[in-house]
């Protein structure tokens, strides 16, 4: 299992260098992705400011006031003890307002109001002194308000519209008359005090000092909230350029990188020999090539928007909701918990079925293909119902372990809204137990809960990537396995060349053939010479080795004994290109591509002009019915050739080859599916085309191949004769029945 899953880790790493040519704009994405996430965590804080300032303290920033006139430093001296009082005189300083100030506090007097100090080390010691100052004389004054039967309550953010700072400064004289006892116990009390509530205290006395200097502090408070929406506003937009731009740059690059695995996927297919073309059945290579490669590119466009995005959130969440408060971070750390030890349960029950649907997948295109390519024979046995049953089996297995895997996972959305409300609730149940108690504000509360949903979905996020991981792995397993795979048949590090002009000379030196893992050789033994200017055929019973020996020379296999030669050169020292740029060859199954009938003859050379496309259809007694058509050469051709019937495509299967001008011809049982007479005339029409030219002929028709120079007759995979017609009839037993069997004593003779 170890082992399984360190090979998946080396497939997956193999497979990211079809990311490297994107690396500058993968970095960009991940550049962008801070963006957005400092931006989806900067959000909550701004509506914070706005609840905060803009409503509970009427646009008031200042933890001290900018302007305080010297009545109020006066008023606020009783309350502070002497650090505090020095703070405030060093803070402080009477000097001439600036025009700004001027038209802000209309009623500010230049060298009657006091200015705090624009140093920073001043200016914090200042508010400190202020706070405590503001903290100590709500105290002071609800004290006495008590002793007078009255209810005194400054902490309330309208409290300054009742405030009468006339009465107040009249109570001066009074206050400087009495002893600084008096004072202590409010001072100490102020000291104690949390700084966020005696932060709010000296809010609400700044806002009636700015007010009795002329502020017009509803100006400020809907300034402050414009201003802060607007600033909002200008986050959201960058925030969705930013995932708009995200999204696009990680669809180009995963798009890019399958666009290149898939080529490659693709060229590699291409240079497999019959060998691994036995051990990855067409279909299997069909979805590697397009299924497995969209796994891939799903994933890489998903993680390059969640796996660098979720923990930025997932951390940044977490140290902004800290911020906001410490005491609730319990709430969050449970739902986190729960929220894991769901995902683990759920991972363990889905993660064996992600790695059964790939192979389902192939299945199911397995049947489809069997299906379609044998249409035909599935009706004329009447066998329908049966595939439809076949069909039915592979697509039920595929759809019940996929909605098993969807039912699951499914389960995680009700559960995670079920975590995502149940934390809202016990946020809002202790949240707002912490505002009762000031040690909190109503939008510090609502911060923190969209941190809480942030924090949840950035979790959710890494586990939807570990749901994507486990399929993305196995499908890039699987890819991997494709371009690790080494074609048995490769061309040497040195390749030797033919010398122009290539007679097409192929000799056989005791070659002896046997397939992957069989017991047996399949060919043994074979020596012979096939020369220019002569034809040489193939005959023998089903199973013999014919199609096997033509497909030696094209190296579709290699000789496992022995060797091939073309024109004195082992055609294992050439390269696959050059050898196979010297042959025609015509399949036993006729192939034509989509396309039209002009198109498929110049399959075989795509330089050929209209006449030399002619010619070749005209030999291969294609003419006739080409000409029948309306549109002649431009006459279109079904995938697979299917609206031609079974001898038309060997005819133009045939002018394909030809057209090809090759020094070696090879005839695959390409003459099976014509009648007697066309093949005559195509055997006629050949001798002129072809005589100097090596060409090999395997068929089953004695009439076919008996004016051939040399006939070679197998039997079980050895030569059981060679020779010509009339003198393998005298010297080999295995090919007089096979002629006696097809043709009359008269024909015979």
């Amino acid at each position: 299992m170890a082992f399984r899953t360190a090979r998946k880790g080396i497939c997956m790493k193999k497979l990211a260098r079809y990311l490297k040519p994107y690396t500058g704009w993968i970095l960009l994405c991940v550049a962008l992705l801070f963006a957005q996430a400092m931006c989806e965590l900067n959000l909550p804080n701004l509506m914070s400011d706005i609840v905060n300032v803009g409503l509970q303290q009427s646009g008031i920033e200042d933890e001290a006031p900018r302007v305080l006139s010297q009545e109020g430093l006066k008023l606020l001296s009783p309350f502070v003890d002497e650090s505090d009082r020095s703070a405030l005189e060093a803070g402080y300083t009477t000097e001439e307002l600036s025009d700004a100030l001027k038209k802000e506090f209309p009623k500010a007097v230049s060298g009657q109001t006091c200015v705090l100090s624009d140093d920073e080390g001043k200016k914090t010691a200042a508010e400190d002194a202020y706070r405590h100052a503001s903290a100590a004389m709500l105290s002071f004054f609800q004290t006495m308000a008590k002793q007078n039967g009255e209810e005194l309550n400054l902490s309330d953010s309208d409290a300054s519209a009742s405030m009468d700072f006339n009465a107040i400064y009249e109570m001066l004289p009074m206050l400087s008359q009495m002893p600084p006892q008096s004072f202590a116990s409010a001072i100490e009390s102020s000291q104690n005090m949390d700084i966020s509530l005696s932060g709010q205290i000296g809010i609400v006395l700044t806002k009636g000092f700015y007010e009795e200097l002329g502020a017009d502090t509803s100006s400020m408070q809907n300034n402050y909230i414009l201003r802060t929406g607007l600033l909002m506003l200008g986050v959201t937009l960058l925030n969705a350029l930013a995932a708009v731009m995200i999204g696009l740059l990680a669809s180009r690059i995963a798009a890019g990188g399958a666009r290149t695995l898939r080529r490659d996927l693709f060229a590699k297919v291409e240079s497999f020999s019959n060998a691994e073309f036995d051990r990855f059945s067409t279909a299997s290579l069909i979805t590697r090539t397009t299924n497995d490669v969209t796994q891939v590119q799903t994933l890489v466009v998903m993680a390059l928007r969640m796996v660098c995005y979720a923990p930025i959130i997932g951390i940044g969440g977490i140290i902004m909701a800290l911020g906001k408060s410490v005491s609730l971070s319990w709430i969050v750390a449970l739902a986190v918990i729960v929220l894991l030890c769901t995902i683990l349960v759920i991972f363990s029950i889905a993660m064996p079925k992600f790695k059964i649907v790939q192979k389902l997948v192939d299945r199911l295109n397995l049947v489809t293909r069997e299906n379609l390519s044998g249409m035909m024979v599935v009706r004329a046995f009447g066998n329908q119902k049966r595939e439809e049953t076949r069909f039915e089996k592979a697509n039920s297995d595929l759809t019940k372990t996929n909605l098993f895997i969807n039912r699951v996972i499914v389960f995680m959305m009700p559960f995670m809204t079920l975590i995502m409300n149940g934390v809202m609730l016990m946020i809002v149940w202790f949240g707002s137990k912490q505002i009762e108690a000031s040690a909190m504000q109503v939008g510090d509360m609502m911060a923190y809960m969209q941190y809480a949903m942030q924090i949840i979905m950035a979790f959710l996020m890494i586990a939807m990537m570990f749901i994507m991981v486990p399929r993305a792995a196995v499908a890039g397993d699987r890819i991997a396995e494709v371009l690790e795979t080494e074609p048995s048949i490769r061309d040497p590090e040195a390749p030797a060349t033919l010398s122009a002009p290539v007679r097409g000379e192929i000799v056989f030196h005791d070659v002896s053939f046997s397939y992957p893992n069989a017991e047996e050789n399949a060919l043994e033994h074979l020596s012979f010479t096939a020369k220019q200017g002569e034809t040489t055929a193939f005959i023998g019973s089903t199973g013999s080795g014919k199609s096997t020996l033509v497909q030696l020379i094209l190296r579709f296999y290699d000789v496992t004994q022995g060797s091939i030669t073309l024109d004195g050169v082992d055609i294992r020292n050439l390269t696959q290109k050059e050898l196979r740029a010297q042959v025609g060859f015509v399949p036993q199954k006729g192939l034509l591509f989509s396309g039209d009938i002009a198109s498929n003859i110049r399959y075989g050379d795509e330089n050929a002009t209209d006449d030399e496309v002619r010619h070749a259809a005209e030999t291969a007694q294609a003419a006739e019915f080409i000409d029948a058509f309306p549109n002649g050469m431009e006459t279109g051709i079904a995938q697979g050739g299917t609206n031609v019937s079974g001898g038309q495509k060997q005819r133009l299967s045939i002018a394909r080859a030809l057209a090809k001008k090759a020094p070696v011809y090879i005839f695959d049982d390409s003459f099976s599916a014509l009648d007697f007479k066309t093949d005559a005339a195509l055997r006629r029409a050949l001798a002129k085309d072809t005589a100097d030219a090596a060409v090999l002929i395997v068929a089953q028709r004695v009439s076919t191949i008996m004016r051939a120079e040399q006939i070679i007759v197998l039997d079980e995979g050895k030569i059981a004769g060679i020779g010509t017609h009339k003198e393998l009839l005298e010297t080999c037993p295995t090919y007089r029945e096979i002629a006696e069997s097809q043709l009359s004593q008269e024909e015979l003779q």
